[in-house]
Parts: C-alpha cells; sequence; structure tokens
C-alpha cells in the first residue's frame, strides 16, 4: 500500500539515512524530509535525499505555521532534536525545550489532526545519571564490564532494560524527551494517538557529522583519519568507558519492521541498541580505527570526569528482539568501514565539517 511519510529532522543524520533508505525500498511511497538546516553539513543531505526522490520541505517543528500540511500523512517518524548531553548545562535551555518538547508536541499534534501513526525516536539518556554511576562494574585492561548482580531492578551483564528506575536528573536533554515520552503517552490514553518509542542508545554510520558530545563514533575516525588529536576525559584518562553501539542501517531495519506490524507494536517502548555484543571503549574505539585507517593520532588524558558523563551504557534489547525479531545485524567492524570508506569518498567536502 502507498504510504506518505514525514520524517522530521530529514536532513539529518539519523533522518535523511531513513528517507533515503525507505524511498530507496519503496519507490511509490511518498516521503517528505522537514529540517531547518540549523546542523552545520546538513545542507549537504539534499543532493543525496533528492537522488531517490525523497521531497525536502525547509521547516522548523519550533514553528507550527511550518506544520501546516494539507495532504494526508499516514506516519511521522520524528527524528528532529537538539541530541548534545551537555545542551542546557550554560544555563540557557531554552533551544532545547523549544525543539525537544515544544517541537514534538507540535507533531503530536500534527499526527492527531491526521490521524498518522507515530514513531519517536527518544533515547538512552532519559534514564538517570546517578543511579547509573552507581552499577556494579568491574574493569579489566581495555574496559569496563557490567556485574550480572545490580543494586537496582531493569540492569543484568546484558545491559540496560525498559524496567531501569526512572527517578532521578538525567540531564537537560534527556528531561525533554522523556517529558516528550509522558506527553506522548496522554495523547494515545485521550486523543487515540498510535505510537511507538524507541529509546535509542548511541546510533553511528556513514552521513553523521560526528561530534565530542553525539557521534563520537564518526568523530574518533575522522580524527584518525586527518591525524587529529584525540581526548580521553575523564576516568583517570584511561579511555575505559563503554558504550553499545547500533549501525544507522539496524536502526532502520527496525523502523521499517515497525511501519510494517504498526498495530503490533503501537503502545511499545524499546530499548534499541547494538546491545553487548556491539559495544566498545575508547581504548577499543582507538585501536579499531588506527587499524583500520592505518594511522595513529595522540591521544590527551583528562583526569576529571565530564558532567553527566557515565562510565558504562549498554542497551538491553531483549524485549524488542523477543516481540519483534529485530536483532543488531552490523557488528562494530562493518560499522567503522562502513563510515571510513564515507569520509575517504567524500574527503573534500567533510575535512572543514570534521577534520576540526
Amino acid at each position: 500500500m502507498t504510504q506518505t511519510i514525514l520524517i522530521t529532522g530529514g536532513a539529518g543524520f539519523v533522518g535523511s539515512n531513513l528517507a533515503f533508505l525507505l524511498k530507496s525500498k519503496y519507490p511509490d511511497w511518498k516521503i517528505i524530509a522537514l529540517d531547518s538546516l540549523k546542523r552545520r553539513g546538513s545542507e549537504l543531505n539534499i543532493p543525496f535525499l533528492k537522488s531517490v526522490g525523497v521531497e525536502f520541505l525547509h521547516g522548523d517543528i519550533r514553528n507550527k505555521e511550518d506544520l501546516c500540511i494539507d495532504e494526508k500523512i499516514d506516519f511521522i517518524i520524528d527524528a528532529a532534536a537538539e541530541p548534545s548531553i551537555l545542551a542546557g548545562l550554560d544555563g540557557t535551555p531554552d533551544y532545547l525545550i523549544n525543539t525537544n518538547l515544544n517541537g514534538t508536541i507540535h507533531l503530536l499534534n500534527l499526527a492527531t489532526r491526521h490521524n498518522a501513526g507515530f514513531i519517536f525516536l527518544s533515547t538512552s539518556r532519559i534514564y538517570p545519571i546517578k543511579t547509573l554511576e552507581n552499577l556494579n562494574y568491574r574493569e579489566n585492561d581495555f574496559r569496563f564490564e557490567l556485574e550480572d548482580v545490580q543494586p537496582v531492578q531493569g540492569c543484568s551483564k546484558n545491559g540496560i532494560a525498559e524496567t531501569f528506575p526512572l527517578l532521578g536528573a538525567r540531564s537537560f536533554y534527556g528531561a525533554t524527551k522523556l517529558a516528550s515520552e509522558l506527553i506522548l503517552q496522554e495523547y494515545e490514553a485521550f486523543y487515540g494517538l498510535k505510537a511507538v518509542v524507541n529509546r535509542c542508545g548511541v546510533i553511528a554510520g556513514p552521513r553523521q557529522m560526528g561530534k565530542v558530545d553525539q557521534g563520537v563514533v564518526v568523530l574518533w575516525m575522522a580524527r584518525h583519519f586527518w591525524k587529529k588529536v584525540l581526548s580521553y576525559i575523564g576516568y583517570n584518562g584511561s579511555g575505559k568507558q563503554v558504550r553499545d553501539v547500533m549501525h544507522i542501517y539496524d536502526l532502520f531495519d527496525l523502523v521499517d519492521y515497525e511501519l510494517a506490524h504498526f498495530t503490533e507494536v503501537a503502545g511499545k517502548v524499546y530499548n534499541a541498541g547494538g546491545g553487548r555484543n556491539v559495544s566498545f571503549s575508547l581504548k577499543e574505539l582507538t585501536e579499531h580505527c588506527a587499524e583500520i585507517t592505518g594511522n595513529k593520532t595522540p591521544i590527551e588524558k583528562i583526569l576529571t570526569n565530564r558532567t553527566g558523563d557515565i562510565p558504562i551504557y549498554i542497551t538491553d534489547h531483549s524485549l524488542v528482539t523477543e516481540e519483534t525479531g529485530w536483532n543488531p545485524r552490523r557488528n562494530l567492524q562493518t560499522l567503522l568501514t562502513d563510515i571510513y570508506e564515507w569520509i575517504k569518498k567524500d574527503e573534500k567536502q567533510l575535512k572543514n565539517i570534521l577534520a576540526g
């Protein structure tokens, strides 16, 4: 059946990849990518989108007027966000709140008017910092590892599950995404909205304009590619802090499944990520990037922990795997190779954005 899908943040890393892949798989579908183009480098994705027939709409989800879309929309995929964990910590959270919370409310209203299905890309950062800091973990030569016995529910050596406690501070970024989840539940209960929430961990892949506070995998590869300095920040400069990572193509596989089985997943909240099998410490990431690029880069060691950082986060995706059969299919080596090949191919275009 032909569908019309609106993807917000449609020129960003996640949105542009989802739009491109959906249009490539379903050429008869109408895919609209809406983006404000605020993030540097996002404008480079417009030709990429148009090459497969994705319609680009310049607009900002903070402005209700930009969302006056008359044609029938079947699904909205909300990939628009200010994704930095450091956003708002300078005392000015207004842009963050206007984008991540008020912008989502505008989209929920749009979905309600169109009776459209809603796929909300939330974040693992909705889980509180202090609770994550106090988990039981051990240290080996290369990384921190979660213990199987933990002081709270929703955590094991396999990572963080959806039942993990939510009480406590989590960052302004995480708070805006959790607030959006709560408002979304009200729309489900009282307006009949049909929605699914994916709490995504680290996502990476080609076309990501990586920064230190989000997009760290691409940043690491880019700094190795151009032989620029990197830093191990906090945890005594050990580089042993751990994250799991999900290839953007694996996220597409999940979203594609949800679109096809929307009645079954509506009302669900899933933790989505690479899981224990696709996890890395910064120390391990450095070795992988050096091996792929053939370059070594100087590493500065900063002993003091950064505000909002945590020693380890791994996604336990058991629930979504059990209920949908989805499982991450790309390993870390595949992910890093894909990123390297993209940077190598578009080196001239990307140097001013990623090499700094």
